[in-house]
């Protein structure tokens, strides 16, 4: 079976997994009993998703669309411990995600449970790595606030799912986003660029893509269900 890791909010992942036939496991149902981890040894772990007991090797493949647990999610614990628990949930769900041996998307990395937590310098920068044309990012300093970003405005999208791509642009770009997606360690991304012809600049990238659309989705599936599209 298909496990989505989402945000209770999360509308885009409900759809998904009921597309799919996934179970879709919450924050709430860390607070549910049923869960076992064997940390370091084998054993018979097991999940719950739904409300569901599973057992863990019945899992085929997770998407992971939870960059961490929030207190906002956490309305069952007591308002003082929120942010205890939250963040002790974290901790436990980069564990288990790592453990996993099943397909995940995006692989936990320290900063983030759905691939890296990179600011768009650090896209950019790692785009320009490659050789692949980018966009310098621009901030403003503010003295009554944080740094204001520059608004990208009108971009063109490319999604990336494992040896696979998506958007309306020449092979090129697809082939760029790809590499962008191999460097940065991740199975699901969208590369922005500055427009749709084959020397576009790379203005930055997101983990964290729209699943919406049936491509795209039932690619995501097919990855987990298979480990690769090839």
């Amino acid at each position: 079976m298909l496990l989505a890791l989402a945000s209770g909010y999360d509308r885009s992942a409900a759809t998904w997994a009921a597309r799919h036939g996934a179970a879709l496991l919450t924050p709430a149902d860390l607070s549910v009993a049923g869960w076992r981890y064997h940390a370091g040894i084998s054993g018979p772990d097991t999940a719950v998703a739904g409300g569901e007991v599973i057992a863990v090797e019945r899992i085929e493949g997770v998407l992971t669309r939870l960059p961490y647990v929030s207190p906002v999610e956490l309305g069952h614990i007591v308002e003082t411990d929120q942010e205890y628990v939250a963040a002790e949930m974290t901790a436990f769900l980069l564990a288990w995600l790592t453990r996993l041996p099943c397909p995940v998307i995006n692989r936990p990395t320290s900063s983030w449970l759905c691939g890296p937590a990179w600011p768009p310098e650090r896209w950019v920068w790692t785009a320009a790595r490659l050789g692949l044309h980018v966009r310098p990012v621009h901030r403003q300093a503010r003295l009554d606030g944080p740094p204001a970003e520059e608004e990208i405005g009108n971009h063109t999208l490319v999604t990336v799912v494992d040896d696979r791509w998506f958007g309306s642009v020449p092979e090129s770009l697809g082939r760029q986003a790809r590499r962008l997606a191999v460097a940065a360690g991740t199975s699901l991304l969208a590369v922005q660029f500055d427009g749709a012809e084959p020397d576009a600049a790379v203005l930055g990238a997101d983990p964290w893509p729209d699943i919406a659309p049936a491509e795209i989705a039932d690619a995501v599936a097919a990855y987990l269900m298979h480990g690769s599209l090839c």
